[in-house]
């Protein structure tokens, strides 16, 4: 009789396309959409800052001069007669020891750990909005504690930015009066604002929303899908016992 009900089910009558339509949904509930955009945003933000050299403003020689930690725009150079000219173009340093202070090159170090972390999360959360059961609730509140720690390593790194401002090649740049939290005549730039704008973001706001980003956790999930299909089976056999 079993075997007789099997074969006279109505195949159209299985709803195989709403399983089909479920399966494509996203694993980020409408916030986790919200958390993934600002996730993205913000690391970005934060890394294109990173590696923009437009940390600092100043001037030597009548010529604007930019730096972030460890690249610089237009550079001294010694020309004909041992005198100085300017070379008007952007580069990062020769090697990492060359980079002004010690406080830069943890600076460096330490922004972009946290600028790698960021993207890291950045990517699997925008995987997330496309993949089903990819990130779940506990999932995604670890996503957010990695992102609050990204966001520290920047902030970090910006801290630790002023503690160089006292090497010869910023003292140069800014009238040889600056110090350690005194540029003198120099001017913070945008890309430092940016980087730790993004930072805080990503600290603040994404940590936040990382809590209700993900929908249920996957043993949850797994069950109730079980549940459903065992229901659907038991009531096209119920179907095709009735007379």
């Amino acid at each position: 009789m079993v075997t007789f009900c099997i074969w006279c089910r109505d195949p159209i009558w299985i709803p195989i396309p709403a399983e089909k339509a479920e399966n494509m949904r996203s694993s980020l509930t409408l916030v986790g959409t919200l958390w993934a955009f600002l996730s993205l945003v913000t690391a970005v933000a934060s890394s294109t800052s990173y590696f923009l050299p437009y940390w600092l403003f100043g001037s030597q020689l009548g010529k604007q001069v930019s730096f972030s930690t460890f690249r610089r725009c237009n550079y001294p150079v010694r020309g004909e007669g041992h005198s100085l000219i300017m070379v008007e173009e952007c580069g990062r340093y020769a090697s990492f020891s060359a980079i002004p202070s010690l406080a830069w090159q943890m600076c460096t170090v330490v922004t972009g750990a946290g600028c790698a972390l960021l993207l890291l999360v950045a990517l699997a959360a925008v995987l997330g909005c496309c993949m089903e059961e990819l990130i779940s609730r506990m999932m995604g509140r670890c996503m957010g504690a990695a992102q609050f720690v990204g966001g520290l390593l920047i902030s970090s790194g910006c801290a630790l930015y002023p503690l160089g401002w006292n090497s010869p090649e910023v003292m140069q740049t800014c009238g040889n009066v600056s110090n350690q939290f005194h540029l003198g005549t120099c001017r913070l730039g945008w890309a430092y604002y940016c980087a730790g704008g993004g930072a805080a973001a990503a600290m603040l706001i994404c940590t936040w929303l990382s809590c209700f980003a993900g929908r249920n956790p996957k043993p949850v999930v797994l069950v109730e899908s079980i549940m459903r299909n065992t229901n659907s089976y038991a009531l096209e056999l119920d179907h095709c016992l009735k007379p």
